[in-house]
């Protein structure tokens, strides 16, 4: 046998080893094909593969076992049983960056399905090599790194300490920095999942620089830049009032405003929970919203939405209005009530006529006045159906009772209580009857006093 087809041998074997890793890679793009392709044993031959001479089939190899660990935990569970992950580690320090973009992309797609599996990925030691690949050259390389990190960070505290322990977050900082708006929506979703798990957590984030440089790019024209950048603030925002203070000294406002009229659904959402997260700390935070315009925006963002994109806008009307009776009042002029009375009557989510009854129930606790307007809207009778409905969830009826008796102790408008003289339940009239006893009372006081210089017994 000549050497030419000696080497033949060798030629074909390595073209079916190619033809394998490219076709299971194909294969399991496709759902329908995932089981068929685990009771055939892939896993098993594509480990191997992974330590092939052939840089190519290294790389096809680690895309195919990233797609199929992507697809559910059975197969993730199954990479982290097979031993593959000490090899996925190990290469990722070595290999040219195509690999290293594969080996990031099984890591991120283990680590996403549950904090056991992303616990698995800490142990065997891949966030030091993911931290170094947050300094790599090609851009590539740092998303695929900063996605993975990511995805661990955000199962739970002890996992995003990890990452901020491994020295993650200065670099995702600068990786926000970078000209690719991919790497910097990655980046900023990373930040985003450290920080929301605690004060301590957030804390190291801002100590980072971070919040400086995410509140330059609210105003970028990427959308999904956007919505991460706008979510990172709000995670940061959320724990305690300095941090909220610090977002606040960033100048966010009043350029955060323009996000409510942005046509994405998700920035819209985003920029209206940010808000929230600052308004409901003091008083004085909501005081600055209002001053910014951001009341009258957020409605006009309420107005302009449907469903779940509504849920934060509505919150943060409720927040605001229970801190004072002045900024309640700010809601009222800035027609937040009739707003809300649409969102509880239109709205098919019960959680979300349930925030709709909560705000509007402190919007209408502070004074008469108060109250008065939010009567006029013919709101009290929507909240008592919702609360006397079998068909409301036990939360939206708790809420509904609440605003209820909130805005009775506080209502002296009668036309708007007479209708609960007919179909209130006892629990509610009594307060319905409340309020017509200190309204009539005084004024059949002074009519017998008038008449006959006396109380009049027959009351």
């Amino acid at each position: 046998m000549s050497q030419r087809q000696v080497l033949q041998v060798f030629e074909q074997y390595q073209k079916a080893r190619t033809q394998f890793v490219q076709m299971v890679a194909e294969l399991a793009t496709r759902p329908q094909n995932i089981e068929t392709l685990q009771n055939a044993g892939v896993m098993s031959l594509l480990r191997p593969l992974l330590l092939d001479v052939v840089p190519t089939i290294q790389q096809t190899a680690a895309l195919a076992l990233g797609r199929l660990a992507n697809y559910n935990d059975d197969l993730a569970e199954a990479v982290v049983k097979g031993d593959i992950l000490p090899q996925l580690v190990y290469s990722l320090a070595e290999q040219n960056r195509f690999y290293k973009k594969a080996a990031a992309f099984v890591l991120r797609a283990v680590g996403k399905h549950s904090p056991q599996l992303a616990q698995a990925i800490v142990d065997c030691g891949a966030l030091d090599t993911l931290v170094i690949c947050l300094e790599d050259f090609d851009p590539g390389v740092k998303e695929a790194a900063a996605w993975a990190l990511g995805y661990i960070a955000r199962h739970n505290a002890e996992l995003s300490q990890a990452v901020v322990d491994a020295g993650a977050v200065p670099l995702l900082v600068l990786c926000i920095q970078e000209p690719e708006i991919a790497l910097k929506r990655i980046a900023a979703s990373a930040l985003s999942d450290i920080a929301k798990h605690s004060p301590e957590l957030a804390q190291t984030v801002v100590d980072a620089g971070a919040v400086a440089h995410l509140a330059q790019m609210i105003l970028n024209p990427d959308a999904k830049l956007k919505h991460q950048v706008l979510s990172a603030l709000s995670q940061v925002a959320k724990h305690s009032v300095d941090l909220a203070e610090m977002v606040v000294e960033a100048e966010i406002f009043p350029v955060v405003l323009t996000c409510l009229k942005d046509k994405d659904e998700y920035v819209k959402k985003n920029a209206c929970t940010l808000i929230r997260e600052i308004a409901k700390h003091t008083p004085e935070l909501s005081q600055l919203v209002v001053n910014a315009g951001g009341v009258a925006a957020v409605i006009d963002c309420i107005g302009s939405c449907k469903g779940n994109t509504r849920l934060p806008g509505i919150m943060m009307l409720g927040y605001v209005a229970a801190h004072s009776e002045n900024l309640a009042m700010a809601v009222i002029i800035s027609k937040g009530v009739p707003q809300l009375s649409v969102c509880l009557s239109e709205e098919p989510e019960d959680h979300i006529k349930a925030a709709a009854a909560w705000a509007l129930g402190q919007i209408g606790r502070h004074t008469p006045e108060h109250a008065r307007a939010v009567a006029v809207t013919n709101t009290l009778p929507v909240l008592l159906s919702l609360y006397m409905s079998t068909e409301s969830s036990e939360d939206l009826q708790v809420k509904s009772k609440k605003a209820i008796k909130n805005i009775l102790q506080k209502c002296t408008y009668l036309p708007a209580l007479e209708p609960f003289l007919y179909d209130a339940p006892p629990n509610i009239l009594k307060h319905v009857v409340g309020q017509f006893s200190k309204v009539l009372f005084p004024w059949i006081f002074r009519y017998s006093s008038a008449e006959g210089g006396q109380l009049s017994t027959t009351y």
